[in-house]
Parts: C-alpha cells; structure tokens; sequence
C-alpha cells in the first residue's frame, strides 16, 4: 500500500507528488524533536501521524504543555506500549497507567509522566502532532 507524503510541518492539504510506503522500522523514522532524553521520532503518512515516543525516567510533559488550552496536549493519540509505563491524567481529572504490552487511545485534553523509561508507538491525525511537536520545540528554545 502506498500513500502520498506530506512533508513535515506542511498544512494538512499539502499533499506532494512523491508517494511513501507505509512500512518503515521505527528506529528510522525522523526525529522531531530531541532534548532531555525525550525523543519524538515522526513521520507523516497522508493524514496520519506515526511517531516512535521514548521519554527517560522522571520525564514530565505537563510543564511543557503550558500556554496550551488548560495545559493539557490538545492531539489526540492511538498508540501501543513497547517498554516500560506511563502515567496520564486527563482534563476531568482521572489518570490511569498504561504499560508495556496495553493499547490505548487517549483522547485531546491530557497529560503524562513516567517514572521509568518509557517507549511506545503512536498514531495521530497528521496537523494537531505536527502543531504539538511544533509548540514543544519552539518552548524548548525559550
């Protein structure tokens, strides 16, 4: 199966003309965005999102995630557990833990942190990863 390819960051109608296999090893796709041993390795497939998620232990994302609506990442994600376990908290304020070998989907208005080393595989609509991984980098810079 082929889809075209969306170059990073373009809007979500900038298809090109060069078309991408969906099969590619997690390890190769791009990074994104690397700092404090969080890695966000992302590739766009048509509208589609998919990013290998590696945070070290005591990795916190809610300080990063202010300035956003509520604080709180406003992209949805779909994503499986390769190794250790994550925290979220949603906006209604419950929280739950996902570990390695769950699936999850967490809906737009959440947060996460981990007390281990953390990798997973996630999927996203392609615009609102795009702007999140945007946003963290441009509050890294700061």
């Amino acid at each position: 199966m082929v889809f075209k390819h969306r170059p990073q960051g373009a809007g979500t109608n900038a298809l090109t003309n060069r078309e991408t296999n969906v099969k590619q090893h997690r390890t190769q796709l791009p990074t994104r965005l690397e700092a404090g041993g969080v890695c966000i390795q992302a590739q766009d497939w048509a509208d589609l999102n998919v990013a290998r998620i590696r945070f070290p232990k005591g990795a916190d994302a809610t300080p990063l995630l202010q300035g956003l609506p509520q604080d709180l990442c406003q992209c949805p994600h779909w994503g499986t557990v390769l190794n250790g376990s994550i925290h979220v908290r949603f906006a209604d304020g419950h929280e739950e833990t996902v570990r390695a070998g769950d699936v999850y989907y967490w809906p737009a208005g959440h947060t996460v942190w981990v007390d281990e080393d953390y990798e997973a595989v996630e999927f996203s609509p392609s615009g609102p990863m795009c702007a999140l991984i945007d946003y963290l980098n441009a509050k890294l810079k700061t």
